[in-house]
């Protein structure tokens, strides 16, 4: 969702470039790329096309540092209009004809949408290994991506951002490239993480035949059902004597990896395997004359947030979180435990805009079996996506490759886990088309103590080209991860190895734990 922001990494001064002269660019080129201005496209039409050189800043949108392009590409901005109140904006970025690989990157977005500064991201990456790119801003503008008041009363907007944009987002971006490059288009790929996850699995589900292969990190399924987790968490903490701040967030950091961080044979600061740990709040409610501890309601709060909400008669509603960095930087301060939280914030715009259509509805007012069964019949049928029925995808020969950090704190990793598997319940075809790779110590799509870093894009394509399913993801931490992750310089301080689940890494005893080399891949318990 905002793991990407910039601003959270401190990067803003890093994307202050000056653009490079086209008059640098052949001059025909610049010529058939302008060109492309005004042509028209289904539902829609391209607004502008223009060269850009390596350097030039790429403006994505309000509140979004302005990106330095890392490889020469023409810019094509393009509205679509599927009905008359809907307005999706989409950039389809083009190599040069020499450097493009033949090949598609659709990029999601993040939380609700508000701009294109999350596709960039990814899109950015893309062109600069010669893929074209697309992304889109779902069909509306928001403050910010926390931002659903443009919800309000707008159905049309709510089916742009819930499955229709990135799917003619796809079809324009293929009609684009047809008119630019002489060559066909030989692959199509689609990457999101959060948000952009749960595009990704709709892309799957609804319109197969929109990407050959996708990436689906972190994904927010179902929508509302995670939104009316992200409420009863937040009500959880909002209880009499019930916050839990920095010093508690500490103690319970602390106590957990004293517990479980040497479970997997390394002490790292990062449980490798957090299914193996059984910790218990509880440890710490405070007995007579203890200041560094838990109050009762704590110990309840914090228990709501390991084992997820559960409904009036006992039983899961969603799944919690994992333990072992509670009070790492982005973690559950940011998400869970602030007045407030990411998790507050997305569920009162949620239910404020998609679901009651009343911009004063309070968190206060919040029901659990009433709001949700209210969102599921308003809005779900445009917002979730956890049908695990991709058998119209495999049968085109699609490929699913799934990702989740195992200290996420904005989507309890064990929701991923269970999609997947039931996903390869569902399809016979499932067992050699999808993987999913669990990231120990990785936070939400990027960051957190854990080796988080990898090529996932790569990997993808090496699979849709004929390789053998992966088992085996190299990873990366370094002391910053979003430099390392955008290609700017940034050391390495640790690699290890992400596993097809249920594989996890174990160290060989020997060579060094900061080295991938070191671990191989093996079943639990073994």
């Amino acid at each position: 969702m905002n793991r990407f922001r910039l601003a959270a990494f401190g990067a803003a001064a890093l994307f202050a470039s000056t653009a490079t002269p086209l008059a640098a660019k052949p001059a025909q080129q610049a010529e058939n790329c302008a060109a492309l201005t005004g042509r028209p496209l289904a539902n829609g039409k391209i607004e502008a096309a223009a060269l850009l050189t390596t350097g030039a800043t790429v403006d994505t949108g309000p509140g979004m540092p302005g990106l330095p392009a890392s490889a020469p590409f023409c810019r094509v901005q393009a509205v679509l209009t599927p009905v008359p109140s809907s307005s999706i904006k989409v950039e389809v970025w083009l190599p040069e004809r020499a450097a493009w690989n033949g090949k598609l990157m659709g990029a999601g977005n993040g939380g609700f949408g508000a701009n294109l500064g999350i596709p960039a991201l990814l899109m950015r990456g893309a062109v600069s290994r010669g893929y074209a790119a697309v992304g889109s801003d779902m069909g509306h503008f928001g403050k910010s991506d926390v931002d659903a008041s443009w919800a309000l009363n707008a159905p049309e907007k709510i089916k742009d951002y819930g499955w229709r944009a990135n799917h003619l987002a796809a079809q324009a971006a293929k009609q684009v490239i047809a008119a630019y490059y002489a060559a066909p288009l030989a692959a199509s790929y689609f990457h999101g993480c959060s948000d952009g996850g749960r595009q990704a699995l709709i892309e799957a589900r609804r319109f197969p035949e929109d990407y050959d292969a996708i990436i689906a990190g972190a994904p927010a399924i179902p929508w509302t059902r995670m939104a009316s987790a992200f409420a009863s968490n937040s009500l959880a903490l909002s209880r009499p004597g019930a916050a839990l701040g920095a010093a508690q967030l500490k103690l319970l950091q602390t106590a957990s990896l004293a517990k479980c961080d040497k479970l997997d044979g390394v002490a790292d600061g990062v449980i490798g395997n957090p299914r193996q740990c059984r910790f218990d709040p509880a440890e710490l409610q405070c007995k007579a004359g203890e200041a560094d501890c838990l109050t009762a309601a704590q110990v309840e709060a914090a228990r709501h947030l390991y084992q997820g909400p559960k409904t009036p008669d006992g039983k899961s509603f969603y799944p919690g979180f994992a333990p072992g960095a509670e009070a790492a930087e982005g973690t559950w301060a940011m998400w869970l435990t602030a007045a407030d939280s990411q998790h507050a914030k997305f569920s009162t715009q949620f239910f404020r805009y998609f679901v009651h259509a009343d911009p004063e509805w309070p968190l206060s007012r919040f029901d659990l079996v009433r709001d949700y069964a209210l969102a599921k019949a308003r809005v779900g049928s445009e917002l979730d996506a956890d049908d695990p029925d991709l058998g119209a995808f495999f049968r085109r020969g699609g490929r699913l490759l799934m990702y989740h950090g195992w200290q996420d704190a904005a989507i309890p990793p064990e929701n991923t886990i269970g999609y997947y598997e039931r996903v390869r319940a569902a399809n016979p075809a499932a067992r050699e088309r999808t993987r999913l790779f669990m990231a120990p110590g990785m936070s939400h799509c990027l960051a957190g103590p854990g080796p988080n870093v990898f090529d996932a894009l790569g990997t993808l394509d090496a699979w849709h080209q004929g390789g053998p399913a992966p088992e085996r993801i190299v990873a990366t931490k370094f002391d910053n991860d979003l430099f390392g992750y955008l290609g700017f310089p940034a050391k390495a301080q640790r690699t290890r190895p992400l596993c097809a689940w249920p594989k996890v890494a174990r160290w060989d005893g020997k060579g060094s734990t900061d080295a991938a080399v070191s671990f191989t891949c093996v079943a639990p318990g073994t």
